[in-house]
């Protein structure tokens, strides 16, 4: 008998509308003449959920006692009876009652699916067990009920329900999805938009990894070995080369803008011996993980064949090289690794990206490329053995030939050698060779043989001229080698004053990033920027151990202006050229760095001033107005020909006891502003409940107020390590806010709740709302949004708020309210 077939529909979060949609699929069958039955569906009591059961044959539960509990599973034993040809079955993680047929709904099903029946069934993704953990760190909650993830992966057809985080806030906001009494308890904790818009992408991926599983499987079995480009995958190659920074980081965006896979691979030579640069590779390998890609290193003998068959069984779609620094002579003497991936990699699009631009894995961008300063020592060498292995080799040809050669076309041969050696090693090694040469045709080619004697003079002749031309060649190779040196070491110097002037600009305070700059560069000791201020040297900017503090305790001084001075420890005198030539362009910085210092002074002042304005508006009206309602009220009560019913003479008291408590309120709120602005707040630190803030803070806006507030804090919020004092404060200010925001037939509510490793408090208004570019504006001092002043507060209540929860390490945030308003988030963390 064949194995039936499994269909599940994946959801990110309850209500997103798996059940719906697999009904909906079962009447779709059974319209066509499919034998469906309804296995187990759960509604929750959801009207349209409900419908879509229309006229399903539901085949009845099973009661199963537990505990002295009755309760419902799904009756096996009578679908196995029944024989649909396919059945529905809801909430496929559902752990049975003890007792039942098996532990869980999945063993249920995978009997049904043994028979030959086909299912139909749900499940959401917090139930997998290979994101269960994941998905308790983001919402705080553990998923109890389980399915390992092999099950759901097995099933012929996996389709994700999906639904924006809003819509699904949306349909729990409007009952839609459980009970009214759970609505915004859920809407605070689990249903948050950051929680959904998690739960989502992760769906999203599993979903996504699913459907690779097939496309790989579907490939190997059609013998496809090329990459389909059903999403972009982009190898980069890593080295450990300096350039390799704007290699990745230009591969990251172009992953980005693809929407696709970033991949880093070192190709290491497969005989075990390490690469180059290893300290470099390492500081690749993190950046590769800051920007979002994964590391992987393989060993082959062909790096160029080890890369490319990395890229196709990953089915990469684009690889990314670095261009090669080696010279013309290296790529005919080796080949070109870039020619080799593209002569393999006919199936990729291969980017052969420029990194001009050199690196400091340490940090800094600066690296002085110095030239040769001439033939080096190993060419020299290499010369020397040319010579030594040549000479003797052509002798005993030349010796085989002596009766059909003259001596002139000997010391040709000989000639010829020495050319060869002085390319290669220069004048020293080119004068030695014409020496041996002269030498051995002496004693081997001239009159009379195996003595050092000459016996014609025009064989003399020839040999001298052989030495001297032998001479000439090695002094004009060693001059072209020099020239080349120069230029080399010139070309350095501009590079490394255009990297240090690159500094200049890249940074908005350039000065200690460039000591840093300059000190690796030049290979220096320490270096520091010196400022003269009242007899005695002040370090401005510095790097590098031991710093020099004064000029005289440098090996080099350069003045900068007239109280400034560079200091440099440690450096070599071919690189002073150098440094001076650069020297004006730091002048510059330090002199801008300088100016920006009083900008920023400047700007500090005008902060002031602007607040002292707004200050002394706020104090000419705002502060007024209650002012001139007690001097109203207690003028009427002063007034000796006027006789006061004792009503009226309450009523005035009762007007100057509110008024006196807004002023009271407002000065409270500017003289916290003040202390917020100058950093003079004092916390007193303790673990405090909100359970037991928050009665406090309504008490102080008075009985009136705390009259159209409701409160949902349990008491077993875990406490918070907090001030309680402006903790109180904060949350007096957020519910004035809210209450001032709300219509007076709509009640403020305050709701407790705990995420993780934090607890929040939302205060909840129904309000007009904030709009999210305004968002910000609100918590900036004497700001109502366009309110006019009636006497109720100077703009000061949230910008007091959030200074005071940030003082204590919290976050105040702006949230919609479901069905319009605003909801203020308090967040904390809980006490250790």
């Amino acid at each position: 008998m064949a194995r039936g077939n499994l269909r599940v529909y994946l959801g990110a979060a309850p209500g997103v509308g798996k059940t719906f949609a697999m009904l909906n699929e079962g009447r779709r069958r059974f319209s066509r003449g499919t034998d469906v039955a309804v296995g187990f569906v759960e509604t929750h009591g959801r009207p349209h959920t409900a419908e879509q059961l229309g006229d399903l044959e539901i085949i009845p539960r099973k009661r199963v006692s537990y505990r002295g509990t009755d309760f419902e599973e799904m009756d096996v034993d009578a679908i196995l009876a029944r024989r649909p040809t396919q059945v529905l079955v809801d909430e496929l993680a559902h752990t049975n009652v003890p007792g039942s047929r098996n532990e869980k709904r999945w063993q249920d099903v995978g009997e049904l699916l043994d028979a030959g029946i086909d299912v139909i069934s749900t499940v959401n993704i917090q139930h997998l067990e290979s994101v269960n953990d994941v998905v308790e760190r983001i919402t705080g909650v553990k998923q109890q009920e389980t399915i390992p993830d092999e099950i759901v992966r097995a099933a012929e057809q996996v389709e994700l329900v999906d639904m924006t985080p809003e819509a699904i806030r949306r349909r729990m906001a409007h009952g839609n999805i459980y009970p009214p009494e759970r609505i915004d308890t859920s809407l605070a904790n689990y249903f948050r938009l950051g929680n959904l818009a998690a739960l989502r992408e992760i769906a999203l991926l599993w979903v996504a990894d699913k459907v690779e599983e097939s496309l790989q499987q579907y490939l190997e079995d059609h013998g496809i070995e090329s990459a389909w480009e059903t999403r972009e995958r982009i190898v980069v190659a890593l080295t450990g080369a300096p350039g390799g920074d704007v290699l990745i980081r230009r591969a990251a965006r172009m992953a980005r803008r693809a929407q696709g896979d970033l991949l880093g691979v070192h190709v290491r030579p497969s005989d075990g011996l390490a690469g180059r640069s290893s300290a470099l590779l390492d500081h690749h390998r993190r950046l590769l993980a800051d920007v979002g890609g994964t590391y992987h290193e393989l060993a082959a003998d062909d790096a160029a064949e080890g890369l490319v068959q990395f890229a196709r069984a990953e089915r990469a779609t684009q690889l990314v090289l670095g261009s090669s620094r080696r010279s013309r002579w290296s790529h005919l003497w080796r080949g070109s690794f870039i020619a080799k991936v593209l002569r393999s990699s006919r199936d990729l699009d291969v980017h052969v990206i420029s990194t001009s631009q050199t690196e400091d894995h340490q940090g800094s961008p600066l690296t002085v490329h110095r030239g040769p300063s001439g033939i080096s020592r190993r060419r020299r060498l290499i010369a020397v053995g040319v010579a030594v292995v040549a000479l003797p080799l052509l002798t005993i040809v030349l010796s085989l030939l002596r009766a059909q050669l003259s001596l002139p076309s000997v010391l040709l041969f000989y000639l010829l050698v020495v050319v060869g050696v002085a390319a290669i090693g220069g004048f020293l090694p080119a004068f030695l060779t014409a020496v041996a040469g002269f030498l051995l045709a002496n004693y081997f080619f001239t009159h009379p043989l195996y003595t050092f004697t000459i016996a014609e003079d025009d064989n003399l002749v020839a040999l001298i001229v052989f030495v001297v031309m032998g001479a000439v060649v090695g002094t004009l190779v060693g001059s072209v080698a020099r020239r080349q040196a120069e230029a080399a070491q010139a070309r350095a110097e501009a590079e490394t004053l255009a990297q240090l002037g690159a500094t200049l600009v890249s940074e908005r305070d350039p000065l200690p990033g460039l000591m840093a700059g300059l000190r690796s560069a030049f290979g220096c000791a320490a270096i520091s920027v010196l400022r003269k201020s009242d007899g005695h040297w002040l370090v401005e900017s510095c790097a590098g151990s031991p710093v020099p503090g004064r000029p005289e305790d440098a090996d080099v001084s350069v003045p900068l202006d007239a109280d400034t001075v560079l200091a440099v420890s440690g450096l070599e005198d071919q690189d002073l050229p150098v440094l001076r030539a650069f020297t004006g362009q730091l002048a510059l910085v330090v002199e801008r760095r300088r100016l920006r210092a009083e900008a920023a002074a400047a700007e500090g002042l005008a902060e002031a001033n602007e607040l002292r304005t707004a200050l002394l508006a706020a104090v000419s009206h705002d502060l007024r107005t209650p002012l001139a309602s007690i001097k109203a009220a207690a003028t009427s009560l002063l007034q000796p020909d006027v006789e006061w019913t004792p009503v009226a003479q309450k009523e005035f008291l009762h007007a100057i006891d509110e008024e006196a408590d807004r002023l009271n309120n407002l000065v409270g709120n500017l003289l916290d502003m003040s202390r917020l602005q100058t950093g003079a707040v004092d916390l007193v630190l303790r673990e405090v409940g909100f359970d037991e803030v928050v009665p406090a803070a309504l008490h102080a806006l008075g009985a009136s107020s705390a009259v159209n507030v409701v409160v949902e804090v349990p008491e077993t919020l875990p406490r918070v390590k907090a001030d309680a004092g402006l903790l109180e404060r904060a949350i007096a200010n957020l519910v004035a806010n809210a209450l001032h925001a709300s219509p007076t037939d709509r009640a403020v509510r305050i709701v407790g709740g705990s995420v993780l490793d934090r607890v929040e408090l939302r205060v909840v208004d129904q309000g007009p709302g904030i709009p999210v570019a305004q968002r910000d504006r609100v918590f900036h001092p004497f700001q109502r949004l366009g309110d006019h002043s009636n006497g109720t507060g100077v703009g000061l209540g949230l910008a007091v708020a959030r200074g005071f929860v940030e003082a204590m390490s919290g976050e105040l945030t702006i949230e919609d309210t479901p069905g319009g308003g605003t909801t203020m988030v308090v967040s904390l963390p809980v006490a250790a």
